[in-house]
C-alpha cells in the first residue's frame, strides 16, 4: 500500500524565514481500553516523556512502517514486485511496440520504483487473502 505523503508545509507569513508551520492533523485514530490498560499507557507515554497522543502516534506509525518480521512476508514482497514490473514491462513494451516505439529507459525505472513502493503492502495483502480462504471442508485454511 502506498503511504500518502503530505508535501513540506510552506512557511506561515508570520513565522521568521525559512520556518515551517507546524503539520495539522485532522484525522482521528480511536480505540476503546479498560481502566487497567489506560493506566499503562498513560504511565508509557509519561515514562517516554510525551503526551499519549504523541506516544500512541509515534508507536503506530513505528509499527505501520516498520520492515517484515515474517522472512516468507519479505519474499512474498519481492515475488509481487517482480510479477508488478513484469507484467508491466510486458504492457508497456507492447503498446510501445505496437505506436512503433522503444520502450524508454526512465518507463523501466519509474515501473521499477512503483513496484517497490507498493511490494510490502501487496505481499501482507496476499497473504490476508491467502490466509483467509477456505477450505473444501468450510474451514479456514
Amino acid at each position: 500500500m502506498n503511504t500518502p505523503r503530505i508535501p513540506n508545509p510552506l512557511p506561515s507569513p508570520d513565522s521568521p524565514k525559512g520556518e515551517a508551520r507546524p503539520v495539522l492533523r485532522a484525522k482521528t485514530i480511536a480505540t476503546r481500553v479498560t481502566l487497567e490498560e489506560l493506566v499503562e499507557v498513560e504511565t508509557a507515554a509519561e515514562s517516554a516523556g510525551k503526551t499519549v497522543a504523541e506516544w500512541l502516534r509515534e508507536l503506530a506509525l513505528k509499527a505501520a512502517r516498520e520492515r517484515p518480521a515474517d522472512p516468507a512476508e519479505f519474499l512474498l514482497a519481492e515475488v509481487a514486485a517482480l510479477r508488478y514490473m513484469l507484467l508491466n514491462l510486458f504492457h508497456a513494451t507492447a503498446q510501445a511496440n505496437a505506436e512503433g516505439k522503444y520502450l524508454l529507459p526512465d518507463s523501466v525505472v519509474r515501473i521499477r520504483d512503483q513496484a517497490n513502493a507498493r511490494k510490502l503492502a501487496d505481499a501482507r495483502k496476499l497473504l490476508a487473502e491467502f490466509l483467509s480462504q477456505e477450505g473444501p471442508d468450510g474451514d479456514k485454511q
